[in-house]
């Protein structure tokens, strides 16, 4: 009989359990056993849905309390010298690794292949020294085994853990005998607790890899012959079609395959499937909330169980991390759409359905089948998802140019004669702390406990006191704060068109940071004003210029869930037209600053070249599309996160921003180096502080980042700024860490002029 299984559930809970005891504990008011509990709770709650929904192996190991690639580094003993830890980490020592601490700074962090989610980035070197402190894994592996003998742990394969490390002063490569020695003994202990099968996670062979890297699995996993559970080799968001001659030669028991990234990637697995292995077929989307056409699966699974019988099993295209926890408590949302959706919960009852349809006939699911047809069908045809007036616009976009009226260097002049900046100008990237305060008036407001008025008033108040705030800290070009905002996409999405929103679709961005994407489900389009009003009022408050702050076509697609019956370029174009009418109105508001944010940007980039083209092509071109409206004396800036830009700089410069702002510390300014090696034309502002950490850095600190730009890029083209949003923090850590950045401006700009 075939089997049902998933590659990982959400960790952080019904309601985000798992970041209100991250922050208990942060904050000292959760103890140290009071956070394992909490864990402990919900591990068990997500073992027992897996149970309850006929799955026919549960997954564990799945669970973390900060992310899973930080869990493999302390699990091999792979934890940076600098902190000064021990083998054994206290709770606090493991977060100090993520978010820094008084003497070190954190870990660098970057995003998680093409998604949403930020993983810590392992850091090797020559002294780095492999060794097991399993001890959490295997007493979280004994709480599984309490509740079912058919466990399936989850580990972060060898070659992908070196491959998304980072090594100074030496070749990764070098370590991975070492490592996977380690992952052997693992692997034998996990063979004598009678565990009969290991997921082994691989997502590396989803990009192009040298046959440097390739070679490196035979070699890995050659010390996995024997004294072994059997091992399922997971990959997924790509194809790993062209790879079947590597995989085929592991001493593996099986694959599981992407078969919603990757449908065409079937065909040729099942023909060279070895004859004992088992194929997982990811038919299930574990990115989209999009509920799954049962017909369509049956027709991929059907054939595959008559060939394959007990070696198919059925699961998510990949870890539903990716996706919210429940509809059950959406009492909100509109029923319709609702109707259209599945979250992780509810994928774990389709993959029940499919299982129990292949096992034991489609009349045993009968009622769930015709559910499931009359919603898609109902989404299909809904006059909801439709509008003509967009359609239209669409077909006329060749009337519209793309390009702004002239090039940099004229708007440069135009732009600097307007705004009088100074040398290395400073400023922030939108957001300032969102206070209690703030956060009470928006939910009391929700709640109906405050008028509109009454909460308008209150917002103009904090708006108030962040521009007085940074006029007080002498910053050159100011930021409303963005108080009126929940969320930097859930904020515009409720003003367009064509958009739903949940109460508690959350999905972990990183940490305790948990983002609740907006879902796309119709035609997009701007029925008015979203921020003039608000940009008006804050630069009627000062003479300094206070940036209209948007968030750009491709970033809003990304960080939303997103329609999946059109091509999502056709979206973005939509996207990028709605943002373009905010760019003209606020221009004609008189707002001279707008900044445009992209930090999704490279996260969207396909896994593999072959495909960037296209992707970089429509993604520029939506950018631009929203952007070229602008006069020449209008700066138009972009904020990009955690990437690797080198490979995409041209396409970063067809962009054509006049500014962007870039995270870079810390990578120490390596992020940099592309631009200068590149001569990126326009100017660029290297983030000089990080913001996901609590500690407030020294102007020592700052000057030696700034130093080192300087460095790599002309002095003239440079701004100061940290390197994201400050919305997580307090006040009082807000204030410390811009005065050290503003002196350190002040102190470059006198050193330099003097020159």
């Amino acid at each position: 009989m075939a089997i049902a299984h998933i590659l990982g559930y959400p960790r952080i809970g019904e309601k985000r359990v798992l970041k209100f005891a991250q922050e208990s504990f942060w904050n000292g008011s959760l103890t140290a056993s009071g956070l394992q509990e909490a864990g402990k709770g919900l591990r068990k709650q997500h073992w027992k849905k897996q149970q309850r929904s006929g799955l026919g192996l549960i997954t564990a190991s799945d669970f973390t309390f900060y992310d899973h690639v930080l869990d493999h580094a302390v699990l091999f003993g792979a934890t940076p010298s600098r902190f000064g830890f021990s083998s054994v980490l206290s709770e606090q020592d493991y977060f100090a690794l993520a978010r820094g601490n008084a003497s070190q700074p954190a870990m660098e962090m970057t995003k998680w292949f093409d998604t949403n989610y930020h993983y810590i980035v392992p850091e090797l070197d020559a002294d780095t020294n492999f060794s097991i402190n399993a001890h959490d894994f295997l007493s979280r592996l004994d709480e599984a085994q309490k509740l079912s003998k058919a466990v399936k742990p989850v580990i972060l394969g060898p070659v992908s853990f070196i491959y998304l490390s980072k090594a100074k002063g030496i070749d990764r490569l070098d370590l991975l005998n070492a490592l996977a020695e380690q992952y052997a003994h693992l692997l034998k202990e996990l063979y004598y607790r009678k565990i009969e099968w290991v997921q082994i996670d691989e997502p590396i062979f989803a990009l192009d890899l040298s046959d440097e890297w390739l070679n490196a699995f035979e070699r890995a996993y050659a010390w996995f012959r024997t004294s072994r559970p059997k091992l399922l080799l997971t990959t997924y968001f790509g194809s790993v079609a062209r790879y079947q001659g590597y995989i085929t030669n592991l001493p593996v028991d099986g694959i599981h395959i992407d078969l919603i990234r990757a449908p065409a990637q079937l065909a040729p697995w099942l023909n060279a499937l070895p004859g004992h292995w088992v194929l997982s077929a990811g038919v299930v989307d574990g990115r989209n909330i999009w509920r799954n056409d049962l017909d369509k699966s049956l027709q991929i699974l059907k054939p595959l169980a008559q060939k394959l019988g007990d070696r198919l099993w059925i699961a998510p295209s990949c870890s539903l991390l990716h996706t919210p926890v429940t509809l059950a408590h959406e009492d909100k949302l509109d029923a319709e759409v609702k109707s259209w959706l599945a979250f992780s919960d509810e994928k774990l009852e389709e993959l029940g359905v499919l299982v129990k349809a292949i096992n034991e006939g489609e009349d045993a699911v009968a009622e769930a089948l015709a559910v499931s047809r009359a919603a898609i069908a109902a989404r299909h045809v809904s006059p909801r998802v439709r509008s003509e007036a967009v359609n239209a616009r669409l077909a006329a976009l060749n009337e519209i140019s793309e390009e702004r009226a002239s090039r940099f260097s004229e708007r440069r002049n135009a732009q600097h004669a307007r705004l009088n900046l100074p040398l290395l100008p400073t400023t922030t990237i939108g957001s300032f702390p969102q206070t209690a305060e703030i956060r009470a008036s928006r939910a009391a407001f929700k709640k109906g406990e405050i008028t509109a008025e009454q909460y308008a008033a209150d917002m103009k108040n904090h708006i108030s006191y962040a521009i007085r705030a940074q006029e007080e800290l002498d910053i050159d070009v100011l930021v409303h704060g963005e108080t009126e905002r929940n969320d930097m996409v859930e904020y515009f999405g409720e003003q367009l068109a064509g958009y739903a929103f949940t109460q508690n679709g959350w999905v972990q961005s990183y940490g305790s940071r948990c983002v609740k994407p907006p879902v796309i489900y119709g035609n997009i389009y701007r029925p008015k004003a979203m921020t003039v009003g608000t940009a008006r009022y804050a630069q009627s408050l000062t003479a300094r210029p206070v940036k209209g702050m948007l968030t750009g076509p491709v970033t809003m697609l990304q960080w939303s869930f997103v329609r999946d019956d059109q091509p999502r370029q056709t979206t973005a174009l939509q996207l990028a037209l709605a943002i373009r009418d905010e760019v003209a109105d606020l221009q004609r508001a008189g707002i001279a600053v707008i900044q445009i944010d992209e930090p999704a940007f490279r996260e969207g980039l396909p896994l593999q070249g072959a495909e960037w083209r296209h992707y970089l092509d429509w993604a520029v071109r939506a950018f631009k599309l929203s952007a070229s409206v602008a006069d020449d004396s209008t700066q138009i800036h972009t904020h990009m996160c955690y990437s690797e830009f080198n490979d995409i700089l041209p396409a970063i410069a067809a962009m054509d921003a006049d500014v962007i702002t870039i995270e870079t510390s810390r990578s120490h300014m390596e992020l940099l180096d592309g631009f200068g090696a590149f001569k990126y034309p326009n100017e660029i502002g290297p983030g000089v502080y990080d913001i996901h950490s609590p500690r407030v850095p020294s102007e020592q600190e700052m000057a030696k980042l700034m130093q080192r730009a300087i460095e790599v890029v002309p002095i003239e083209q440079l701004w100061i700024n940290p390197d994201c949003g400050l919305k997580t923090h307090a006040w009082e850590e807000t204030r410390a860490a811009l005065q050290n950045m503003v002196s350190v401006a002040k102190a470059l700009r006198k050193k330099y002029q003097a020159a």
